[in-house]
């Protein structure tokens, strides 16, 4: 068969997204009361349409965060350095840009965030670091300050590889948060670090306060962001060998020291909505959820998508998971 040109090729696949799309919205009622994760949280939709493929000769894959941006678009990052954008209805691919370090080598991107002025605000768990780039993403225009308690030994106390795992810009955008993944070498086993910057009159960012977050055994931080009221969801995320993934989501509160937090809910708990899986997992559905965005609200409930990092395996899946999530109370 004569291979399709790219550009047959990637009408074809909006086209099968559009098509999902159109499925999910023209849903019975009682079918969209059926897919229920919670009395809190409903599932939309997913779709694994861009699992294993490629956009302007780069993988789409590897995607371990998610952000709203102001173009009608979603961007999507990869922990290999490829920043997406994705329409954001139907998630086909726009545009790919390949970000780097001050000396030209790949990132290890886990956070993004899209400022108000369109810059790009990545997080790198590696260092780890927080850098600004442009709008269009050639350029680094500056880093923000870490401490060095939050960076790997021997220099700090951080596990290495779990580090800045999420990145948001709290309403208002004034202050800036990251999430640790993994607690700190001497503090508590189930403890995990959000710093914050705030942003100042000339518009950087200088070191805010630190908040703890405890996660449930066994589970790290995956991704961490804003709704409109202030409060964090926090993707809380595990993997265990025969067994597969826990993706928890939880509602956090960060006006006490510790913050609080109540389960909003158990992504096991979703239907499954005969999702394939290629690996071993509770619910065929999960697979490595890593990137989260909150992209609009529809009846009062606010729509959050989720996407999964393949780690570009073939036992793991490119997904995303589309939310209607209450956090009235």
């Amino acid at each position: 068969m004569r291979p399709r040109s790219a550009r047959t090729a990637l009408a074809a696949l909006t086209a099968a997204l559009t098509a999902a799309a159109c499925l999910t919205a023209a849903a019975p009622a009682a079918a969209r009361h059926s897919r229920a994760c919670s009395p809190a949280v409903s599932l939309a939709g997913y779709t694994d349409a861009l699992d294993k493929t490629t956009y302007d000769g780069t993988y789409v894959g590897n995607l371990s965060a998610l952000a709203p941006d102001r173009r009608r678009t979603l961007a999507a990052l990869s922990d290999r350095s490829a920043l997406f954008r994705l329409d954001a209805r139907t998630l086909a691919p726009r545009s790919v840009v390949t970000l780097a370090d001050e000396n030209g080598a790949a990132l290890d991107a886990e956070g993004l965030v899209v400022d108000r002025d369109g810059t790009y605000l990545v997080s790198s768990e590696t260092e780890p670091t927080v850098r600004r780039y442009s709008r269009d993403g050639a350029r680094i225009l500056h880093r923000l300050p870490v401490p060095d308690d939050l960076r790997p030994a021997p220099g700090g106390r951080a596990r290495g590889n779990g580090t800045f795992e999420g990145l948001t810009l709290l309403p208002g955008g004034r202050t800036l948060l990251a999430a640790m993944e993994y607690p700190l070498a001497g503090d508590p086993a189930d403890l995990v670090r959000f710093q914050t910057w705030q942003r100042t009159w000339r518009g950087d960012f200088r070191l805010g306060r630190q908040y703890a977050y405890r996660v449930d055994p066994g589970l790290g931080v995956s991704e961490v962001t804003a709704a409109p009221d202030g409060r964090l969801l926090v993707l809380e995320r595990g993997w265990t060998a025969g067994v597969g993934n826990t993706v928890r989501l939880y509602l956090a509160d960060l006006r006490r020291p510790t913050a609080a937090k109540r389960i909003l809910a158990d992504l096991a708990d979703c239907p499954s909505l005969g999702a394939p899986a290629g690996q071993p997992q509770p619910n065929p559905l999960l697979d490595n959820l890593e990137g989260m965005a909150v992209t609009g609200r529809t009846h009062g409930r606010l729509d959050v998508v989720l996407v999964s990092d393949d780690n570009q395996n073939t036992a793991q899946i490119t997904r995303f998971l589309r939310l209607r999530v209450r956090v009235r109370g």
